[in-house]
């Protein structure tokens, strides 16, 4: 699957270089912290920050590592999700979602056994997800995406009920994350 113009789009709603004294992620660009910068060799001042490196570290960080490549062999609209939740409240945050998703959607374990949620796409969960999307095909992968979008609506919500400081935040991402 060609996830660049994915990857574009991310790109394009995270926008150049922000530096929000709210953000706890710190100095970005193109929706990439410092951080995770960092963490994937590039060394420069943020603000020019390459939008190549941009578009490998969003590869392989927030796609091929937490194997959101695998679920797109089985359900492209989900894997798509997963990779935008997955940039916003991090890659194990968002396949946490996903086991929470399909445990909840598993009726009582006669669908499939439920799934330890320990956040790791791995056999298991895709073992989960055939099954699922064996009963319940494209309409299946509707409602996991809407319950990954609630999921993380919730997860906005109690961010900024314990961080106060992140409601500068909480439209945008209400308005442009969910859905």
């Amino acid at each position: 699957m060609d996830i660049a113009p994915y990857i574009d789009a991310l790109i394009l709603r995270e926008g150049g270089y922000v530096d929000h004294p709210a953000d706890r992620g710190g100095k970005t660009r193109w929706g990439i912290t410092e951080a995770v910068a960092r963490q994937n060799g590039y060394d420069g001042d943020m603000r020019h920050l390459p939008r190549a490196k941009a578009e490998a570290i969003y590869r392989q960080v927030y796609w091929t590592a937490p194997r959101f490549d695998q679920v797109a062999k089985r359900a492209k609209r989900l894997a798509i999700r997963l990779l935008d939740s997955g940039v916003n409240v991090g890659p194990a945050v968002a396949s946490g979602f996903l086991q929470r998703a399909l445990n909840a959607l598993n009726r009582n374990g006669r669908d499939f056994p439920d799934l330890q949620v320990d956040r790791q796409i791995g056999p298991v969960t895709l073992a989960a997800l055939d099954a699922f999307h064996k009963l319940r095909g494209a309409q299946g992968e509707e409602v996991l995406c809407k319950a990954i979008d609630a999921l993380q609506g919730v997860h906005y919500i109690h961010l900024t009920e314990a961080r106060p400081s992140q409601e500068a935040f909480a439209y945008g991402w209400i308005a442009n994350r969910i859905g």
